[in-house]
């Protein structure tokens, strides 16, 4: 008994299975957090562009009562631009273009390859008008505009 009493006592340690057992869990946790995590980074960085879409369009604007026209250059001092320093976000993951007509104008923010934002395959493209209206796309075209503009 006295011998047995003192093997116990001297078994301290972890053991390779509970080990293991840690490692799984460990697995087990990294493999849900990590995609989910990668999820709301994709939906928060969303933000940028629908932000810089909101700046361009209050520049347009600004524009117009300035000069009766629409800017087609972003970058480009006034009259003919709307000097905004930039055709990206200003995070740098969208790039800005606008297309203009005699009596309005649509931006659009895309997704810049490589930037971060370009595996965002649900909201690739986001748009908006002289009139406020707002559109986005998927890499499909597919409309995502209630997803995408929350």
């Amino acid at each position: 008994m006295v011998l047995e009493l003192n093997m116990r006592r001297s078994e301290k340690g972890v053991t390779l299975i509970e080990l293991m057992t840690v490692v799984v869990v460990l697995g087990i946790l990294a493999a849900v957090a990590i995609p989910t995590y990668r999820r709301y980074l994709l939906r928060a960085q969303r933000t940028d562009a629908t932000t810089a879409l909101l700046r361009l369009q209050s520049a347009e604007e600004k524009h117009f009562l300035q000069y009766s026209a629409y800017a087609t250059d972003l970058t480009g001092d006034a009259p003919t631009g709307l000097g905004l320093g930039s055709v990206n976000s200003e995070r740098g993951y969208y790039a800005l273009s606008v297309e203009t007509t005699a009596t309005g104008y649509t931006a659009t923010a895309a997704t810049i390859s490589g930037a971060g934002q370009s595996d965002d395959t649900q909201c690739a493209s986001f748009k908006i008008t002289e009139i406020g209206k707002k559109s986005a796309t998927d890499r499909g075209g597919t409309d995502r505009t209630s997803e995408c503009w929350r």
